[in-house]
């Protein structure tokens, strides 16, 4: 097989249920920046070398997503670039999670592949993986432009 044509998976949106909910917890968290805010019901965001982007399920739907019964999407991931960075985010975000409207879901914990990670929520429950993985924290990102 050739070489992939893409250029990683870095982008993610997410429906929610509550958008200024969201926006607050990911803005205040994770540090997220907002890139671009076309109109009331969508915020992107970005850390960098990403594009996260948030969209208000429509009042018309939002019966169908309450409560939540489940997910398909597993969890998303943030890369740390260290365990000791993920137990130092750790230590910072656990006070703050319920305070906006997540949970802490997994503590920090050793895998079995050397990667190290601990798990929360958001408010819509959508988990969220802080990771170091050995070969992609390494990784570099530059912008261009």
């Amino acid at each position: 097989m050739s070489a992939p044509l893409h250029r990683g998976l870095r982008h993610v949106a997410l429906r929610v249920t509550n958008l200024a909910r969201s926006r607050t917890f990911y803005e205040q968290l994770l540090g997220m920046k907002v890139m671009w805010e076309p109109d009331p019901d969508n915020v992107y965001f970005s850390s960098g070398s990403d594009n996260f982007a948030l969209h208000q399920i429509p009042p018309s739907e939002l019966a169908a997503y309450q409560p939540l019964k489940g997910q398909l999407l597993d969890h998303v991931g943030v890369i740390l670039e260290s365990p000791e960075v993920v137990d130092r985010m750790y230590r910072e975000v656990e006070p703050r999670i319920q305070q906006l409207g997540g949970q802490v879901v997994k503590p920090p914990k050793q895998h079995r592949d050397g990667s190290y990670s601990f798990y929360f929520s958001d408010p819509d429950g959508n988990v969220i993986q802080a990771l170091y993985e050995p070969t992609v924290s390494k990784l570099e990102f530059t912008r261009k432009g």
